[in-house]
């Protein structure tokens, strides 16, 4: 199959014919239809974040169940399905506790002892290359081989390339609002970045009924996108103070604030915005060694700041609601999509990343 493969940091991705193997017990052999170029890919290119190589990137995906092995429950060959980069076990305590996005369960995976789900063959016959899955999905590619918990079954009827956003961004933002800080209706909400993740942060404090929803960017074309997705008001961050600014439209700060970017300097900022009792959500990730700076005295105000990993999901439960929720009108994805682009067009949608151009491409395969 064809796969992009990252070598090197900081090198384009190398477009290569990849092996793929066959599904083990509780493991899906998927036909990739759909993958998201997501600006967290971008920080494994770019060495912001450290991963074994060589690697098929790639983690925001949908396709269709090609194969099943043995002891497969939750989907059937045929269905049409959404991938997500946390599988759970199901029986440790954080999947018991009700917080399976943070299970890190190894028999969700194979072990370095076993046969990999991705490999490269050698034809000269010293030996085939083990290939690095990338966050348990390697989705830039063909075929995905994952663990049945890293799946879920959605409608037939949900067009792939918008189900592939769901797998990341649109989860990731939309349980940030819902799950990670409980935004109730009428409260007010900052969003700073207006990218994939940040415009679904925004339309998910829409549907949780948010008073105020404050979108913060530099891109002037990504703030009327924001507007679209259900922003209220839109600050430039080239215009001055933006914690300032949020403080005086509000009239004291927000209650709820979401860093959508992964900067030392937004996340602060995210923090310094929020009014007594409220809370910052870090959703952007932020390079590994990078250190906040806070002011110990704003703790006396009840104010909180907490991490956000892939919106607190319930993922089985809450990819196929917010396939509903889009065929019903109330969540925004068309829009989302920048660029439709083939695989090897891959390191195209990487540089208009690094210049903060558009909110997503989707690779779209055959």
């Amino acid at each position: 199959m064809k796969a992009a493969v990252l070598r090197e940091v900081g090198k384009p991705l190398q477009i290569e014919t990849v092996s793929i193997g066959k599904p083990g017990p509780r493991e899906v052999l998927i036909r990739t239809k759909a993958a998201g170029v997501c600006h967290s890919d971008l920080h494994f290119v770019e060495g912001s974040y450290p991963h074994p190589l060589p690697a098929v990137l790639g983690h925001e995906s949908a396709g269709i169940v090609e194969a099943v092995g043995s002891e497969v429950r939750t989907v059937k060959v045929g269905d049409h399905v959404i991938t997500c980069l946390n599988p759970y076990c199901g029986h440790c305590e954080v999947c018991l506790t009700g917080h399976m996005n943070l299970c890190v369960s190894p028999e969700t995976r194979r072990s370095k002892t076993d046969e990999p789900r991705l490999f490269k063959e050698d034809l000269s016959g010293s030996g085939d290359t083990r290939m690095a899955q990338f966050l348990n999905l390697s989705s830039f590619a063909e075929m995905m081989l994952v663990h049945e918990h890293a799946c879920v079954a959605i409608r037939r009827d949900m067009p792939f390339d918008l189900a592939a956003l769901i797998g990341c961004s649109v989860m990731t933002g939309v349980g940030a609002v819902i799950h990670t800080s409980s935004v109730r209706p009428g409260e007010t909400v900052a969003v700073i970045g207006c990218g994939g993740v940040g415009l679904a942060t925004v339309n998910g404090a829409a549907i949780a009924g948010a008073g105020r929803i404050i979108a913060i960017d530099r891109v002037p074309a990504k703030l009327e996108l924001a507007r679209q997705f259900g922003a209220t008001d839109l600050i430039n961050a080239d215009d001055g103070d933006v914690v300032k600014q949020v403080q005086e439209l509000t009239g004291g700060g927000v209650q709820h604030s979401f860093e959508a970017i992964g900067l030392k300097v937004t996340a602060e900022q995210s923090f310094k915005m929020l009014r007594r009792g409220g809370t910052a959500n870090i959703i952007g990730m932020i390079p590994v060694g990078t250190k906040i700076e806070l002011t110990g005295s704003d703790f006396l105000g009840e104010k909180r700041i907490q991490g956000s990993y892939m919106g607190s999901n319930r993922f089985p439960v809450d990819m196929p609601r917010l396939v509903d929720f889009y065929m019903s009108g109330k969540l925004k994805l068309d829009q989302m999509i920048s660029r439709r682009i083939k695989l090897e067009e891959i390191n195209s949608a990487f540089d208009e990343l690094k210049r903060g151009e558009l909110a997503r491409s989707v690779i779209v395969f055959d």
